[in-house]
């Protein structure tokens, strides 16, 4: 089958022959559809996790192989493959279970690919109304979500740095509770669909960090992003870190601990709320989509993603999965 590998020696690139996936008893065989190219992808390109093998974690496609009662199912799944039997997994927190895989970043293959294993306990059916270029946006949703259950937006001033694929949606999820969002990037073109949008936004270079934001949220994917949160930061204030980022230099930690600063790691979010939250409307995410490629293309779709220009690249991978 087709798959866009990733390894030190080749870097990315499409292997037309790539070994046909054989799931397990747990798992089932997804004909993937539609694929989000993700920041997390372009950083396992640097070297993140350390990662070999097919990439990719955001699609949505038809079980063809399983249980009865999920064949020819649409579905998404959530990235992490967890033990089901350890501590953390059974105190409800499989995402950091110490034994889990991540699809497309750690220890098993992804889903830049004409088919993929996925563990049937990962699965979450799609509605109906819900299309493909919608539903592809459930992981990264979920990601923007789960800053809500992470801390208290209700009444806070939050300030969200970066207007990319998961500032945008950051911004979008934590309007409704918040008193006020404000959205920093360095695009205009970007910072016009969050207008559009409905979001109060600010170009990075008219930005002047005030220390007075109760929450700040990192998705700028970079080292200086977060020095700049700091500085965006109140005293007691909250930072949001969603950056994943490979970086060899260091970063001063000294204002942490001066201002008494809240660092909160957030990751991987709950699929049900962002499913239904797709479904119903309430976030808004075609605008977001900046090109889209065939599978064949998917090294270009990785330099596309790549690219400032770009928010959202999609790959199609079946025939007709655009919808």
């Amino acid at each position: 089958m087709k798959a866009i590998v990733f390894d030190k020696n080749n870097g990315p690139h499409l292997d037309e022959n790539y070994p046909e996936p054989s799931p397990h008893a747990d798992q089932v065989l997804v004909a993937i559809e539609t694929i989000g190219v993700c920041k997390t992808d372009l950083e396992i390109l640097k070297g993140y996790m350390g990662f070999e093998g097919v990439i990719g974690h955001e699609f949505a496609g038809t079980v063809i192989q399983g249980p009865d009662e999920w064949i020819s199912k649409r579905v998404v799944a959530e990235i992490n493959c967890n033990c089901g039997a350890c501590e953390m997994c059974l105190a409800g927190r499989g995402n950091h279970c110490p034994k889990r895989s991540v699809l497309g970043i750690a220890g098993v293959d992804g889903v830049m690919a004409e088919r993929a294993a996925v563990p049937i306990a990962n699965l979450h059916l799609l509605p109906d109304a819900l299309t493909n270029d919608r539903a592809v946006f459930t992981e990264p949703l979920a990601a923007a979500l789960r800053i809500g259950q992470q801390v208290d937006l209700n009444g806070a001033n939050v300030v969200v740095l970066g207007a990319g694929r998961l500032g945008q949606l950051a911004a979008r999820a934590i309007k409704p509770a918040a008193a006020s969002v404000l959205l920093v990037g360095k695009h205009a073109a970007k910072l016009q669909l969050a207008d559009q949008a409905g979001l109060d936004t600010i170009e990075l270079d008219k930005f002047a960090p005030d220390r007075r934001a109760d929450v700040v949220v990192d998705a700028t994917g970079s080292p200086a992003g977060f020095e700049l949160a700091l500085r965006t930061v109140r005293p007691l204030g909250t930072v949001v870190l969603k950056s994943t980022f490979a970086v060899d230099g260091g970063i001063n930690m000294a204002p942490i601990v001066i201002d008494e600063i809240t660092i909160t790691g957030s990751r991987c979010g709950p699929f049900a709320p962002a499913i239904e939250a797709l479904t119903a409307g309430q976030v808004e995410v075609i605008d977001l989509i900046s090109r889209r490629f065939d599978l064949s293309q998917g090294v270009e779709a990785l330099t596309a993603a790549a690219d400032a220009a770009n928010i959202k690249v999609l790959i199609d991978v079946q025939h007709g999965a655009a919808s």
